[in-house]
């Protein structure tokens, strides 16, 4: 295939994925619905058979068939709450399998890893959240989170492709480097593992306000200690990796570009504060027994910094040596007679932006 079926190809799986995306969303609405359904009808029924004592007269007995529809109304109920659940998973492994599929495309149409600039990060970032909750799915019993990973997948997604959408182009020479694999993708794997374990502290805070909740979606979450202990996993994971890709690799790649392990770049000291606010998080629970709110709490701000890292410096600083990675620059392009690259101001908007 050419570089242009590729990326077509690559363009078309994005196209899907969100599509896809978008419908299993609605499968899981639809879930929590239902969820919200059985409530009402656990409300209603007691009172309607208590009207005889609030009006002053003996309760109605509550005859046999009357409580049989009741039972069989439960009943199909929760068939329809585990058949929308059981749809909007399936329909998310097909729309993490398209979002794969874009992703190694895309790097077929540019030949290298198909991270070299933002939009690529984003959808490579993006399906890393979705694969992973995929494959934990069973094993740490997720199905509570799924509505809030699809809505995030589905528009973080988006975002990428109206607002950062870049043209396959090569690498600039800054980027041209298998420290490029390395870095990045170890980076990319600990944004998605801190965005999991981010909703999963996200909703311990929501549950906290609701801890007995035995009706609608949040009846669906684990308990908080559950939720504290799901939490805290997958931070564990993602922080390894995220030291890896900020505090060895990182500063290898610096050197190597620049000539200096650490230059006091905007996003190195983002990296490095996101770093130690999640340092921090995970030192609380191990020696001053942080549990709950407190270390909920700290995720998130953790969280916060590691996506303004991503989005905020790339479009705020006007200093970052990473200037290739956010704003749009002179980029290489082919003259007609097919000569060697040279710099044009006129492709200004085309350049890569990571």
């Amino acid at each position: 295939m050419s570089t242009h079926a590729w990326e077509l190809l690559s363009n078309r799986a994005v196209a899907t994925a969100a599509v896809v995306y978008f419908l299993a969303l609605l499968s899981h609405l639809v879930e929590w619905s239902a969820l919200v359904g059985r409530r009402r009808t656990a409300v209603e029924a007691p009172a309607l058979v208590n009207a005889g004592d609030v009006a002053g007269g003996p309760a109605e007995p509550v005859s046999a068939d009357a409580s049989g529809n009741v039972a069989a109304a439960d009943e199909s109920r929760e068939e329809r709450v585990a058949m929308f659940g059981r749809l909007g998973y399936l329909l998310t492994c097909i729309a993490a399998a398209a979002h794969l599929t874009a992703v190694i495309s895309r790097g077929m149409a540019a030949h290298r890893v198909p991270w070299g600039n933002m939009y690529e990060f984003t959808v490579a970032g993006t399906c890393i959240v979705a694969v992973a909750y995929v494959l934990l799915y069973a094993r740490l019993k997720l199905a509570w989170m799924a509505p809030v990973v699809v809505a995030f997948v589905l528009v973080i997604l988006m975002v990428g492709v109206l607002v950062l959408y870049t043209p396959v182009e090569p690498l600039t020479e800054a980027l041209n480097s298998y420290w490029l694999v390395i870095h990045v993708i170890s980076a990319a794997l600990a944004t998605g593992a801190f965005t999991l374990g981010g909703i999963a502290s996200g909703i311990y805070l929501l549950k906290r306000r609701h801890p007995d909740a035995t009706s609608g979606w949040m009846s669906r979450v684990p308990s908080l200690v559950s939720l504290d202990r799901v939490a805290y996993r997958i931070h564990a994971f993602g922080f390894v990796l995220w030291t890896f890709a900020v505090l060895i690799t990182g500063p290898i790649w610096a050197h190597q570009a620049w000539g200096s392990y650490w230059n006091w770049d905007p996003k190195e000291v983002w990296a490095f504060i996101t770093w130690v606010v999640y340092a921090g998080y995970l030192h609380a629970r191990a020696t001053a027994g942080w549990r709950g709110r407190n270390a909920a709490i700290l995720a998130m701000v953790g969280l916060a910094t590691l996506w303004f890292n991503f989005i905020g410096i790339n479009y705020f600083s006007t200093t970052s040596q990473h200037s290739y990675a956010s704003l749009p620059a002179v980029s290489s392009v082919l003259t007609p007679e097919g000569q060697n690259p040279t710099l044009t101001g006129n492709a200004l908007g085309h350049n890569l932006r990571v």
